[in-house]
């Protein structure tokens, strides 16, 4: 990531910007404080293999302390500085760390690791080694650490080129915070593996001043998860001249908010899909944009299938997404739960729980969760197809449809919507008959100030199942 891009240790890594200034990090500063935190963690008596709970906060402690832990060996736990004490506990007995970085007692502090000698340099080892392990909920709800090794970063080129675009001249924004993978990785570890600067919004900074700070700080890229180009879009934007293009991802991009940046920025909004079990692998790019309505391509070196209980399907025909179980972003397991990773895994495919269709070209249609693949009527819906024509609406500002039970054999559609005032249900109709085929209209509607949402940004729809008793 910081040794073997090319670039001079005087050139900026990393430039954290706030309305009122910025704090610059050079590639030269970044590798040696890396090193000294490296060599800190080996010195408080972590070893190899060991795990580290990283509770650091959205600064710049996160990625040297995240980088300097790899690079000794010792395997990284980002979490989040939102979590409760309870919250953290929890995942505390799920991993069993030896050790906490952090501020405050009984835990190891940024400033005082980066105070010894550096190491020379990373130790190195094989590349199916774990490296780093990160936390997911899936759809069971339950915290799950997903350990990956360290031929991830190899994985990773396929976006450089696949989705990104991305040169030794761009300045790449991201909105997220640096515990999400997304960030992590598109944000900061992706950049600078080519020697490009990211641009990082400091703890605290309201949405509504990111446009302010892409202009002033030059942002050539900008990345964010889809709920954050809708709130920005509230607003007026101003003229962002250095601006190439934005990224989209953690979940789908509804096509009106695509179409809404495009007309803003006269920029591209080119979306990825993924998992944090094997980060992104299908994308559109500036060198091969997405079809209409599609997610994009499998990113170059990919290997990809839709699949059903038989395997593969024809094209055209809906199925799982899969990735190949020997692609280098593949998690190795599912920390100390075998039968769960296990699950995971069908002969050569890697299964992600997604639905989708392939065309002719390559291209692939995102479906939605397989949990969440709506049954009315005898007709299997996408909620994703539902919720792209509903939002289209000009009072709707966020969408969920989920399969809704009347009585123990009745299953319709029903769309919970998010808007400042509830609109009509005649409306609601007229507009649901104008984009949508019959049966996949909504045949209720629940209106909501907003709707449930992960700390990634992602729709909740088994919360709204759940509080409509179904």
């Amino acid at each position: 990531v910081l040794w073997n891009n090319g670039a001079d240790d005087e050139k900026i890594a990393m430039a954290v910007v706030g309305v009122s200034g910025a704090k610059r990090w050079s590639y030269g500063a970044l590798r040696e404080t890396v090193l000294r935190t490296a060599s800190g963690l080996i010195e408080s008596g972590l070893r190899p293999g060991d795990r580290l709970l990283l509770r650091l906060g959205n600064s710049a402690d996160f990625p040297i302390v995240f980088l300097a832990a790899v690079s000794a060996g010792i395997l990284p736990i980002p979490t989040s500085d939102m979590l409760t004490n309870d919250e953290v506990a929890k995942l505390i007995r799920v991993v069993e760390p030896k050790a906490i970085a952090g501020r405050g007692s009984g835990f190891l502090d940024p400033d005082v690791l980066r105070t010894s000698r550096p190491l020379k340099a990373p130790i190195l080892g094989p590349p199916e080694r774990p490296a780093y392990i990160i936390f997911t909920s899936g759809t069971s709800g339950k915290p799950m650490g997903v350990v990956h090794a360290h031929r991830a970063i190899w994985a990773r080129r396929a976006m450089i080129t696949g989705w990104y675009g991305l040169t030794a001249d761009d300045r790449m924004m991201h909105a997220g915070a640096f515990n999400w993978t997304y960030t992590l990785g598109t944000g900061l570890m992706d950049p600078w593996s080519v020697g490009a600067t990211a641009v990082v919004p400091e703890a605290g900074t309201d949405i509504a001043a990111l446009p302010l700070l892409m202009k002033r700080h030059d942002a050539s890229i900008f990345a964010a998860a889809p709920g954050v180009f809708r709130r920005l879009l509230r607003d007026e934007l101003p003229s962002l001249p250095k601006l190439r293009h934005a990224l989209s991802a953690g979940e789908k991009l509804p096509e009106p908010i695509a179409k809404k940046w495009r007309e803003a920025t006269s920029t591209d909004v080119h979306e990825a899909f993924g998992q944090s079990e094997c980060s992104t692998f299908i994308s559109g790019g500036p060198e091969r944009p997405a079809k209409p309505g599609s997610l994009g391509f499998g990113q170059p070196g990919r290997r990809i299938a839709i699949l059903n209980d038989d395997g593969p399907v024809k094209r055209g025909e809906p199925g799982q997404i899969a990735v190949d179980r020997n692609d280098p972003g593949v998690m190795l397991e599912y920390w100390r739960d075998a039968e769960a990773t296990k699950a995971k895994f069908q002969g050569d495919w890697f299964l992600t729980g997604d639905m989708g269709e392939m065309d002719d070209a390559g291209a692939i249609t995102y479906l939605g969760r397989r949990d969440d693949i709506l049954t009315a009527g005898g007709y299997r819906i996408s909620p994703v197809e539902v919720e792209e024509a509903m939002i289209r609406h000009a009072g709707i500002t966020d969408a969920a449809a989920v399969d809704e039970h009347l009585g123990t054999d009745t299953t319709i559609v029903a769309l919970h919507y998010a808007a400042e005032t509830q609109i009509s249900e005649a409306d609601l109709r007229a507009h649901a008959n104008q984009y949508l085929a019959s049966y996949k209209q909504p045949r209720r509607f629940h209106h909501h100030s907003s709707l449930p949402r992960g700390a990634g940004g992602k729709l909740l729809r088994a919360r709204l199942r759940t509080r409509n008793g179904t």
